[in-house]
């Protein structure tokens, strides 16, 4: 018997519809709400489109794509299900509204799970009677290809339903991480957020274009990054000697690089060198052929990497 087996999605979006696929692909079956007169047949498109790449993946094996029904209303859609991943609009009043209508219908032990990005958990939880069994599930989109999610409780929420939920993301072919203090964009965005400042800094000093910069990282660190995190590939950066050996030697480097970094703010000026470097670099390609080249090269990373953690 499948654990939490029956599914909701709350939000139609291009998250919402990834994770409907990815909870169909796993054998469960999903209900989805969106007030969208069109949501019904752009969730039905996106989960066609997402199925041969969760088949080459070795994610469809028991999963049924027509496992999915729609809702007019959000109370109606989590009705019966177990584990339910809200996906609405990141505005707090909107939030807010979502819960106070699902809260009387969900079951006793039900699982509800926020993607939210830029929201904190407190700030969702205002929308709750009794949250405790509300939890942060922030996944990295597209959430069907990209392993990622981030899973936070607080002092509000029961132990027991952050660890349901790791265990019921971990089932359908996810790899968490557990946030144990609240920071606005979580882990992995702040992460980003650090990386593209300084990229963006490089441009605008005239170090290096919007194109060499990008491919520094994808041609560069990026590829060490998919394999390990940073922290545990400078540690095998000093062979023997380990992430002491390394930070001996690199400190007053390190220190130097971190004094020098920059600080940089978007705007409009910053903006159009980044949107006219883009621009060069797609070479003419469209939005829809550069989001395939990534997905096909996200999806052929993932199989290698896939086989050989599962080798190990």
């Amino acid at each position: 018997m499948v654990e939490f087996a029956q599914t909701a999605c709350l939000g139609g979006g291009v998250i919402g519809a990834s994770w409907a696929a990815l909870f169909l692909a796993s054998g469960r079956s999903v209900s989805v709400f969106d007030p969208a007169p069109t949501a019904e047949k752009a969730v039905r498109d996106y989960v066609e489109m997402a199925w041969p790449t969760l088949t080459e993946l070795g994610l469809t094996t028991y999963g049924n794509p027509e496992a999915i029904s729609f809702c007019d209303s959000a109370a109606a859609a989590v009705e019966g299900a177990d584990f339910v991943q809200e996906n609405v609009p990141e505005r707090v009043a909107i939030k807010h509204a979502t819960f106070a209508e699902i809260e009387p219908a969900l079951k006793p032990h039900a699982i509800v799970a926020s993607s939210a990005s830029g929201l904190t958990l407190s700030q969702m939880q205002v929308g709750w009677d009794n949250p405790a069994r509300f939890v942060l599930g922030h996944p990295f989109n597209p959430p069907h290809l990209i392993p990622l999610v981030e899973v936070m409780g607080n002092d509000r929420t029961d132990a027991s339903a952050v660890e349901e939920a790791e265990r019921f993301y971990e089932a359908v072919g996810k790899v968490t991480i557990r946030v144990s203090k609240e920071k606005p964009g979580h882990v992995a965005n702040r992460l980003q957020a650090a990386i593209w400042r300084e990229a963006i800094s490089l441009v605008i000093e005239g170090v290096a274009s919007v194109e060499d910069v990008d491919k520094a990282v994808w041609a560069g660190p990026g590829l060490r990054w998919a394999a390990m995190g940073p922290t545990m590939l400078f540690n095998l950066g000093a062979g023997e000697g380990g992430l002491q050996a390394f930070c001996d030697h690199f400190t007053d480097t390190f220190n130097g690089w971190w004094d020098d970094l920059g600080r940089i703010h978007l705007n409009d000026e910053v903006v159009q060198t980044l949107v006219a470097g883009v621009s060069d670099a797609a070479q003419g390609q469209t939005a829809a052929e550069l989001s395939a080249k990534r997905d096909a090269l996200i999806l052929a990373m993932q199989k290698v990497t896939t086989g050989l953690r599962d080798a190990s």
